[in-house]
């Protein structure tokens, strides 16, 4: 049960990870051969690939599973749907949770939805969908025996059958008392940091385990306004999502040789240098060590779209372990936390007879220098709300009533991230019940005390119909002069325009509406991220600006866990519990 060789496990599961991944990208191609009677239906079984056990048996969260199971059905799943998808037709099937191979060191909590025997559970079930949301999925508990020992190993198979479907092999590498990495913490931005500075990052970890880590990968990650001004030649690097500036990421992975002791801290032999661009605001920079030897690491790299580094090799050496207070699980800042964005909201002039409809065009501009990410909160939208002046009706709006369809004052959304030199119109027709000479609307951001808007004077626009000029409009920067749509006379806009590609943005109310702007900057990433705990968020808090409150082996910054994005396969670490952070 003690194999000479106790990092072998670690290597052959990230590699056998790359077919399990391979296995879920590809389980959709098989879904036509299916549909043609041609084969059966791929059905992947993921989790975690292994799991360390702490020898102190001091899991993070006590009574937690450390495991946990779940299948992805064949076809896709769009989770932002207004409806469900529909089942995958089947006869019924059974998952089986084979945990025999850890007798002797561990007891294992398996799920009580199934039926257990010892150390097996078997589950049968019938729910299947596409995608992996709405399918059935199972948690498992290990805590040791008196009884275990360092390097204790042992394996947990999950299999599956049915008819008609064809489930992948899914195992658990689990290991006691293995190399247990945390990261030094990193400092405050130095005082007078702004964008554009250079923050010198002291990386680093302290092996906590019971074991030796034959290597170590260092993966750091910097989202859209950072980026890594120096290149190493033991290191590699790539962009992450490029199409989701949300999740947007720059990558390193850096490979180390060597054997890094239990109780021993080392640290690079320089600082990491992150530099941050003009625009950057809140920001998030993060990194973490895993123990995973620096040959398998090379081998998996090499099937990813990363350059190789130049120049100069980063190593690590030894240091004073220091305090334990020093090191942490996750190790992440915002950078930098200084600088300003400029919110212009900017409404219309238009004129119109009784019975007219005639549009108007609110818009939401961003002057910068800053953008507006919203990173920590997963691209919350920005909210503002329009008041419809005295004598007019909506008849077609991109926002959200306030009270009721009859309400005269509405709530609009724009999706972040809202770039440094963005642009959103939102057109609203309104007809004419009634002249009233000047009748004005006020549209108008949230009212609370922003640090990082620079220039709150412009935070107002307002609409105003059939004026006379004298109509005073603070803080209204832009409005254009016009008359009717088409039911008669000359179309208007408010607002300046910019001329480049245009992409129709929407964020949901409280209500569950969703409201349309136009972009006129080009297109922005909008699709969720997780918002990771610990830092602050650059758009203040509630009640504030917003809303509402293919690589491989790569680390999960957040989580500190190994992550291989093709299939989404992770390697959990030692009482860490899968996150959404960022990474």
């Amino acid at each position: 049960m003690r194999p000479s060789s106790l990092r072998s496990p670690w290597a052959r599961a990230a590699l056998a990870a790359v077919a399990a991944a391979g296995l879920a990208a590809g389980g959709l191609a098989g879904v036509a051969h299916a549909a043609d009677g041609q084969g059966p239906l791929p059905v992947t079984i993921t989790g975690p690939d292994k799991v360390d056990l702490a020898l102190d048996g001091a899991e993070g969260e006590p009574g937690e599973p450390q495991i946990e199971l779940g299948l992805t059905g064949p076809g896709e799943y769009d989770p932002d749907s207004d409806t469900d998808p529909e089942p995958i037709p089947n006869s019924g099937y059974k998952v089986t949770i084979d945990a025999t191979a850890l007798k002797g060191f561990a007891k294992v909590g398996l799920p009580q939805s199934c039926d257990v025997d010892g150390l097996v559970a078997v589950c049968e079930e019938s729910s299947l969908y596409p995608g992996y949301i709405l399918n059935p999925s199972w948690d498992v508990r290990l805590d040791l025996l008196d009884s275990a020992g360092a390097g204790d190993y042992g394996k947990i198979e999950v299999t599956g059958e049915g008819e008609g479907l064809e489930f992948n092999t899914h195992t658990v590498d689990v290991l006691v008392g293995g190399p247990e990495l945390l990261k030094k913490k990193l400092p405050a931005e130095p005082e007078g940091f702004r964008a554009g500075d250079t923050y010198d990052a002291p990386l680093g970890f302290r092996n906590t385990g019971s074991m030796s880590a034959d290597g170590v990968v260092l993966r750091f990650s910097g989202t859209r306004g950072l980026s890594f001004p120096d290149s190493y030649d033991n290191c590699s690097y790539a962009e992450e999502n490029k199409d989701n500036l949300i999740r947007y990421r720059q990558v390193a992975l850096c490979t180390f040789e060597g054997d890094f002791w239990p109780g021993l801290a080392y640290k690079l032999s320089e600082p990491l240098k992150v530099k941050t661009a003009d625009f950057a605001l809140g920001d998030i920079f993060s990194y973490g060590f895993d123990a995973v030897g620096a040959k398998e690491v090379g081998e998996l790299r090499a099937s990813a779209d990363y350059r190789q580094g130049s120049g100069r090799t980063l190593t690590l050496e030894p240091v004073e372990s220091g305090h334990v207070s020093d090191y942490s699980k996750y190790a992440e800042i915002d950078l930098p936390t200084q600088n300003t964005y400029d919110l212009d909201l900017t409404g219309a002039r238009v004129a119109g007879e009784q019975g007219e409809t005639v549009t108007v065009d609110v818009g939401l501009s961003n002057h910068g220098p800053a953008w507006i990410g919203s990173l920590r909160a997963g691209g919350e939208p920005l909210g503002f709300t329009v008041q419809i002046p005295e004598g007019a009706s909506v008849v077609e709006s991109p926002c959200r009533p306030l009270n009721g369809e009859s309400s005269s004052e509405y709530r609009c959304f724009a999706d972040t991230p809202f770039l440094e030199d963005d642009e959103r119109s939102f057109p609203f027709k309104l007809r004419i019940d009634k002249v009233v000479e000047g009748a004005k609307g006020k549209i108008a951001l949230p009212e609370f005390d922003n640090p990082w808007e620079g220039d709150p004077s412009n935070d107002t626009g307002w609409i105003v119909l059939n004026g006379t000029g004298d109509e005073e409009t603070p803080g209204d920067t832009g409005g254009a002069t016009g008359g009717s749509d088409s039911t008669g006379g000359s179309g208007t806009t408010g607002g300046s325009q910019t001329t480049g590609g245009t992409s129709t943005t929407g964020g949901s109310d409280t209500t569950g509406g969703t409201t349309g702007g136009t972009s006129t900057a080009g297109t922005t990433g909008t699709t969720t991220g997780g918002g990771t705990s610990g830092g602050q968020s650059p758009q203040g808090g509630e009640g504030g600006l917003l809303a509402s409150t293919g690589s491989t082996a790569l680390l999960v910054s957040a989580g500190a866990a190994l992550a291989l994005a093709a299939g989404g396969v992770l390697f959990v670490a030692s009482r860490r519990r899968r996150t959404g952070g960022a990474a």
